[in-house]
């Protein structure tokens, strides 16, 4: 009779294990998704436009300027940060999938996974961040500096730029739920607890 209880908490442990990581595989696909558009849409955004500008005589100068993610090292920093999110989903992704629990050593693998993952929200968090800055004076300038904005100009750069950076901060928030969801399903299945002795 023992042996039944036992089998059947072993066996409910492995399936809600199974479910956990349905769950936090679809979580990282799903944060791989946001952090690759937002690179992707924040590293194609350009715009051009022709202005008019007054010179002495009866015709106006025409000048055409152009917008690019590359004349602001915060985009810069921030299409470089997505890109490594992304990339670090795809190695986790791949080892979730392919790489059996026998090579943890003492839980090694979830100490560094846990680790990355922490690193990666917090420079994730701090390029979205100078971005979201950056656009904010973009969008409404600043009188006391006199930095004049230039969003009334680009307006559909300044849009890609926006729609970038809320990719972004749902990859961040996807991030903090996958590690939120490996912690508590750690503490809850550690193995070198013995859940059956009680």
């Amino acid at each position: 009779m023992d042996n039944m209880a036992e089998e059947k908490v072993a066996d409910d442990g492995s399936i809600r294990r199974w479910r956990v990581m349905m769950l936090v595989i679809l979580l990282r696909v799903l944060a791989l998704f946001a952090t690759a558009a937002a690179a992707v849409v924040m590293a194609l955004s350009k715009e051009s436009r022709t202005f008019a500008v007054p010179t002495s005589g009866n015709t106006p100068a025409k000048i055409t300027m152009t917008a690019k993610f590359q004349y602001s090292p915060a985009n810069i920093m921030f299409v470089i940060t997505n890109g490594v999110a992304t990339l670090h989903n795809l190695l986790m992704l791949s080892l979730m999938c392919f790489v059996n629990n026998k090579y943890d050593f003492k839980g090694l693998r979830f100490i560094t996974v846990t680790a990355l993952d922490m690193v990666t929200v917090a420079v994730l968090s701090g390029a979205a961040t100078t971005v979201a800055f950056m656009g904010e004076l973009a969008r409404n300038g600043n009188s006391h500096t006199h930095w004049n904005k230039v969003c009334d100009k680009f307006e559909r750069y300044c849009d890609l730029g926006s729609g970038a950076v809320l990719a972004s901060y749902i990859g961040i928030l996807l991030f903090m739920l996958v590690n939120l969801v490996n912690i508590f399903e750690r503490g809850r299945f550690n193995p070198y607890k013995n859940p059956i002795s009680a």
